[in-house]
């Protein structure tokens, strides 16, 4: 064996130094802590990161922004935000309408078929079922949505009925990817969206500070109407809409929290139906 030199005599002697002192860190350092290799440098997309104010009531941008000269004034400013922080959940319940007639030329022609006024019943049963104190149950005023929603009614005849034209159905933005067999025009989608995206406004959103019971208000409308609802209060690119199916007289349900997050707990729900019964065109 030939004799070590000077410089592999160094080498070993770096070596032997290192590991020691690898061997004291490792077992002498009190606050240990271990990270997933991937979450060291990771960094979210630009499009993944959740916007806090989606809604514009994020209690810090519900108080006039001022300079705090001293810690009195900034307790001033804490309670104020404090005072405008919501304190319950709403809970957004929304129906597809029933099957219907699609070969009517008029929307008072496109009325829910037996089969139809069959799942709208189920539906209405399984919300019954679930038992949640219903703020209100809103209808779109098309015919379709009148009838379910009229149908659910009989099995919640205590919850307040109300019909608003924002929720009728139609063409809210150009899908992506774009479907050959889906032809609306440039401009129905410019004045559907408008109003579709109105009717989003008006039902998603925190509840107001002075709400102090959780809320569950049902809609009763369409599935673009929907698909579109779950895209925006999710923050995902609202022309994804398409990419969902939805069943006929089927549950979604979203959940807003008093700090703004959105939760889908459910969607297109229609394990209340036989297999039988379930339709989706």
């Amino acid at each position: 064996m030939k004799p070590l030199t000077k410089f592999h005599k160094i080498l070993l002697g770096v070596g032997a130094a290192s590991g020691v002192v690898t061997y004291y860190c490792l077992n002498n350092n009190s606050n240990k802590k271990v990270y997933a290799s991937w979450t060291t440098s990771y960094e979210p997309s630009k499009h993944a990161k959740w916007n806090e104010n989606w809604d514009h009531r994020s209690p810090k941008h519900c108080v006039k922004p001022r300079y705090a000269k001293d810690e009195k004034e900034q307790n001033k400013i804490n309670k104020e935000i404090e005072l405008n922080k919501a304190k319950s959940v709403r809970h957004i319940i929304l129906i597809r309408h029933g099957q219907y007639n699609v070969n009517g030329q008029s929307d008072e022609q496109r009325t829910l078929t037996k089969l139809g006024k069959i799942q709208a019943g189920y539906t209405g049963k399984r919300l019954k079922e679930l038992g949640f104190p219903y703020s209100n149950l809103i209808k779109s005023t098309m015919s379709r949505a009148q009838e379910t929603g009229t149908i659910i009614s009989n099995s919640l005849p205590d919850v307040p009925v109300l019909n608003c034209d924002l929720l009728r159905e139609g063409a809210p933005i150009p899908p992506e990817p774009p479907v050959g067999s889906w032809k609306q025009e440039m401009h129905k989608f410019y004045t559907d969206g408008a109003r579709i995206e109105a009717a989003f406004r008006k039902y998603f959103h925190r509840a107001s500070p002075q709400q102090l019971e959780d809320s569950y208000t049902v809609l009763v409308c369409h599935a673009n109407v929907i698909r579109y609802f779950v895209c925006r209060a999710l923050q995902f690119p609202g022309e994804a809409w398409l990419r969902m199916s939805l069943n006929h007289g089927s549950i979604t349900w979203i959940s807003i929290t008093p700090s703004g997050r959105v939760v889908l707990r459910c969607l297109g729900d229609s394990g209340h139906m036989p297999p039988d019964v379930i339709t989706s065109r």
